[in-house]
Order: C-alpha cells, then structure tokens, then sequence
C-alpha cells in the first residue's frame, strides 16, 4: 500500500457548502486541508460553468454568481499559500473511521489511471457531496431525450448550449422554473411547464417564506420571464405518457385531482417535442455519511437526510456534514452550513473556541424553515404507481419493469428495496439504485401509498432503513479494476 497523505481536515465536495467549509477551515488556522471533488473544477452542480481551461464564464445563466466569485478567490488565495491542497477530477470511492480519524480512498473520477495519492488521513472529516435529481418512473421515460430537469440545467451551464428545441419541463418544486428559465436564455422553446401541486399549498407556509425575500424575488423574476415568453405554466397537471418511437415525439398530459387521480376529460397531446425535463425534488448523496454509520432520519420530503447539531457535527465523532446531505435547502443555506462546518472543524483541531456564527445560524433557521415548507407545498403526487403499466421500466439500468417489481413484492415477499435488487436486479446496475432507489422503494413497501415518512409518521422508522440500504455500498463510485491494485 501506498503511503498515506495526511490532513488536518479533509473536505468532500467543492460546491457551495464544500468551498465554504474549506474557506472557513483556513480561517479558522487548519494548517492542511485537503479538498476534494469529482468534477475538473469547483462550483459543484449549483456553480457548474463552462470549462475554465478553454472559455470564461460570465455567469449570466446563475443565481449568485457573485457569491461564487468570492468563495473561489479565497478558495484559490489558499491553495495559493499551500493551506488548500485541491484535488479535482477525484472521487472518493470509499471511508473509514480510525483510531487518530478517518482514512480515504482516492481514484481518479475521469478515465482510467491511478491517484497519486490513494489513500487519505485526515483528523476532522467534512461530507459536502451534496445531491441529485429524484425521479419517478412515467411510461415513455426510457426513450432518447428525456433527462433530469438537473441533467438539462448542468448540461447548458458547462456547455452553453441545450440538449434539445422544443422542451416539456414536468415535476414538482421551485426548481422547474430556474430550468424553463435557461431554455429560453439560450434560445430554445418551452411549450410548457408542468407543476404537480397547486399553488395553495404554499398558504399555510406565508410566514416562513416572507423570512426569505430573496426567494421571492428570484420567483418575481422568473415569472417576468414565463409572461414575456409566453410560457404555459399548468398546476395540478404531470405528465401521463411520454411518446415517440426512436425518441421522444410528443408527451401526454393530464390534470390530477388531490387524490393523483387523473380527471377525466383533461388529457391533451403536446406534439413536436423533443426534449423532456423531469424532476421531483432531490435526493441527498448520502452512500459516504451512511458507510461511516452516521444517523439518518426521512426528511418531511420523503428523503433520507443525515442528522447534525448546530455545530453540522453528526452521530460520529470527527465527522461534520454540510448541505444537501442534512437536507435539500438550497445554496444559500449550503454556503451557510459549510461555514460553519469549516470554523468547527477548525477549533476542534487547533483547539481555538469556534466563533459565534450567529448570521450563519440565523441564516442557517431561515432557510431551514423555508425549505420545509417547500417540501410540503410540493411533495411527490399521490397516485403515480397507477400510472405505471406492467412494461413500464422503473431501473433504466436493468430495465426492470414496474410489473416485475410488483409480483417480487407480492409473491417473493421483497418488500425492500435490498430484496427487489436480489429478485428483480433493481438498482443492480451502474447508478446503483440511484435513480430508481425511491421508486423501488415505494412500489416495494406500500404499493401505492404516498412518498417515504411524507405524512406517514407510523412508516418513517421503515422507509429510513429501506432508503438507507440504497445508499449502503463498498464501493461508493464506480472505479476502474486498476484503483484496487494499490491496496
């Protein structure tokens, strides 16, 4: 084995709560501080820009970009100095808890070859991975030119351009808008943007969304663009089918009752349609915080989320945890997690008191607030599961369809998602059950009831360990056979 790399504190994940870690750990004194990201620079999905190598990036397709700009150069001005040791276009693929704190091992994220330093020691550890889109299975999903809503927003702020003319934007949640919004900046088309909820849902919630401003402004904005655009926004309305034979052609809408009942006589055809955006909300990349046996509750969304203190400190010692991993709240309260994640980390390894961080806590309530909120004006839709027919593919990987995961559940007693990978190979392939995980996790465990804990306080206990066996793995990334030979 190849000698290790040693660090005061190790940071996983460069986006928004990563740099702020990292930047707040430097300001605190850590002498050493190892960051690491899988993609070839910082900005993680939120600031993800084109490449620094070839082209600039003037921001215009981001919100906040002034905020990155200043979290990078102090990222940079220690990397500098030598406090910062960044290590881009890495995955760490797997962690362990020691005696002096945690060991990681490193590979590289694109192409083959070997890390130059594949193994890891650092006294304070910071999970920052933060998350992705989740999806539900809609029959049609598997044809060409469908992708997350995420897929689409990453794709055209790293390449400034779009995967498509004509797009459907369909889902759940603030996030379809920002999405629609970048479509047209970039000259595409959007015939339409299909939100499940309805918009009363946010009524009982005006109090702590008036304790974010920003947000309804950013909302104030987009909305300016759908009226100068013209752009359909429906409520209470999902996509039904998604149509085409080589790609998609065409989608099938309808409206839902509160029920996820489809009401009859309100389907319609969108034609000419070349691209579909779908998202449901995201889901916390938690495979990291679950191998080191931090604890884990299901969020009012229905997610699984990490569970920290006020210091971002989790159930095991040494190891703090910022953004998206304690919960799915946006940038803002990413940056403000991760700062501070970083002065803790920092006071607990040059034995310094951490300072007050009273704006980032106050930032940190807010936005928590806001953010459940959000999470219960927009949940996933009751009713999906009898939208599905028996051919439906649910894992894209294994083309497994919903008919097989039904009778495996109903004859075979595979009421886990553990068990589902075992008799039907859902969540067997190379996303691991990411994409799929809450679907099979749903149709596996109550067969046609609403989302994990989302409501159903009696099932939480069970649907966190349900979602946490998708997250249990070795192996946390998929790595070339050569990352082993190290070992």
């Amino acid at each position: 084995m190849s000698p290790a790399l040693t660090a005061d504190i190790a940071v996983i994940g460069a986006g928004p709560a990563g740099l702020a870690a990292a930047n707040a750990a430097a300001a605190g004194g850590a002498s050493t501080i190892l960051v690491v990201d899988s993609a070839i620079q910082p900005g993680g999905q939120f600031w993800r820009h084109r490449t620094e190598a070839s082209a600039g990036d003037d921001g215009h397709l981001h919100h906040g970009w002034d905020d990155y700009l200043a979290l990078r150069a102090a990222f940079d001005a220690s990397i500098a100095t030598g406090v910062i040791d960044f290590r881009p276009s890495t995955s760490v693929w797997a962690v362990a808890a020691g005696e002096d704190g945690f060991i990681l091992r490193l590979a590289p994220s694109h192409g083959p070859g070997q890390s130059p330093d594949p193994v890891v020691r650092a006294s304070r550890l910071i999970i920052a991975t933060g998350g992705y889109d989740r999806q539900i299975p809609i029959p049609g999903w598997d044809l060409p030119g469908v992708m997350a809503a995420g897929g689409i927003q990453g794709f055209a702020k790293q390449n400034d351009l779009l995967p498509g003319r004509r797009f459907v934007i369909a889902g759940t949640g603030p996030f379809l808008l920002p999405v629609a919004d970048t479509v047209v900046r970039l000259g595409g088309e959007v015939a339409a943007v299909l939100e499940s909820s309805r918009l009363s849902g946010w009524l009982p919630h005006m109090r702590s969304a008036a304790r974010v401003p920003e947000k309804a402004l950013e909302g104030a904005g987009y909305a300016w663009t759908f009226l100068r655009e013209r752009i359909p926004y429906r409520t209470q309305t999902v996509i039904t089918e998604i149509l085409g034979d080589d790609r998609v052609e065409a989608v099938r809408t309808a409206r839902i009752d509160c029920l996820g009942e489809v009401v009859a006589g309100t389907e319609r055809i969108l034609d000419d349609i070349d691209a579909v955006g779908l998202g449901w909300g995201f889901t916390p990349q938690l495979e990291l915080p679950v191998a080191l046996g931090a604890d884990t509750r299901v969020d009012v969304d229905g997610s699984l989320v990490a569970v920290v203190d006020e210091g971002q400190r989790s159930s095991e010692p040494g190891l703090l945890l910022a953004g998206e991993v304690t919960g799915v709240g946006g940038a803002a309260l990413a940056v403000a997690e991760g700062r501070v994640a970083g002065a803790v980390a920092a006071a607990e390894v040059t034995g310094r008191t951490a300072p007050g961080l009273r704006a980032e806590r106050a930032t940190i309530a807010r936005h928590r607030a806001f953010a459940a909120s959000m999470h219960r004006a927009h949940p996933v839709p009751a009713g999906w599961e009898g939208r599905l027919g028996e051919d439906t593919i649910v894992c894209r990987c294994e083309e497994v369809p919903a008919g097989a995961i039904v009778r495996a559940r109903d004859g075979l007693a595979a009421t886990d998602a553990r068990s589902q990978k075992n008799m039907t190979r859902a969540g067997m392939g190379w996303c691991q059950g990411r994409e799929c995980g809450f679907a099979v996790t749903c149709l596996s465990g109550r067969g046609g009831e609403a989302a994990p804990g989302a409501g159903h306080p009696a099932h939480a206990e069970d649907a966190a360990a349900s979602l946490a066996q998708t997250m249990k793995r070795p192996v946390a990334q998929p790595v070339p056979l050569s990352t082993f030979f190290d070992l």
